[in-house]
């Protein structure tokens, strides 16, 4: 029998990504947190903790690998350069690559900062009863650019991007609470309602990973995103930055019931 996205622990997840398996990483390994990869060189690392520090809802750090450092307890026994399904190479703040992996582009002088992924919410939510629109549709998350400024930090400035999902209007309350027990993972929703608030133009056109219908009697529902350091990157242009595809996670070995607080 084919194993199932969820029924994977997080090193298989991972073994299967770093043998060639390309696919976003929204109901893998339920249970474990799942984290947004950026990988910068040494002289901008303070500015990208800096950034973080900064801005906690987009950006809030798992975890940090130093130069020549490859794993982490985090992702014990695997290799932060092969184990994401998919990666992004931006040279100048321009997409160069989009390889399965990326050791063909490592520098010894890169510290990977690990940041905290919405997808890891997602199984709370459906243990609730909570439907997920783009897991049900098999599709990739949709995230947006909005007109929300970060607060910059050192070379680092960037649009705030955040990841949307339709929630029935009777439920959206139940959302909030859920999500809001998770700040490591961006906790609760940065907005709720009409997109045009965030100058949003249109839902039906993401600007990273796939469009969902928002059904009659259903809310979009926004939380704040990871892909922002990669709107970062490409807005102020660094010489170097590896990151993931957006929607392809770094799966951890993080439980998630670590990140709940009261």
């Amino acid at each position: 029998m084919t194993p199932t996205p969820e029924s994977l622990s997080p090193a298989q997840a991972r073994e299967a990504f770093r043998t060639g398996l390309r696919a976003p990483t929204s109901g893998y390994a339920p249970g474990f947190a799942q984290a947004n990869v950026l990988a910068l060189p040494k002289d901008l690392a303070f500015d990208m903790l800096l950034f973080a520090q900064r801005n906690p809802k987009p950006c809030p750090v798992l975890g940090v690998l130093e130069p020549v450092q490859v794993t982490s307890g985090l992702l014990a026994g695997g290799d932060i350069r092969t184990d994401v399904p998919a990666y992004r190479v931006y040279r100048d703040g321009e997409l160069v690559a989009e390889p399965d992996d990326v050791l063909g582009h490592w520098r010894d002088d890169l510290v990977t900062f690990l940041l905290g992924c919405s997808f890891t919410f997602e199984t709370p939510l459906r243990r609730a009863g909570v439907p997920v629109r783009h897991l049900d549709l098999g599709v990739n998350v949709p995230m947006y650019r909005t007109a929300r400024r970060c607060a910059p930090a050192g070379s680092l400035s960037g649009p705030l991007v955040v990841s949307m999902r339709p929630i029935p209007a009777h439920q959206v309350a139940d959302a909030v609470r859920i999500t809001s027990r998770y700040p490591g993972v961006h906790g609760a929703p940065v907005h709720v309602g009409n997109p045009a608030a965030l100058e949003i133009e249109d839902l039906d056109s993401p600007d990273f990973g796939d469009a969902v219908d928002v059904p009659d009697g259903w809310i979009p529902v926004f939380w704040a995103c990871g892909v922002t350091p990669q709107a970062a990157v490409m807005e102020s242009k660094p010489e170097l930055a590896i990151s993931h595809s957006p929607g392809h996670m770094l799966v951890t070995d993080l439980p998630d019931a670590e990140l709940q607080v009261p």
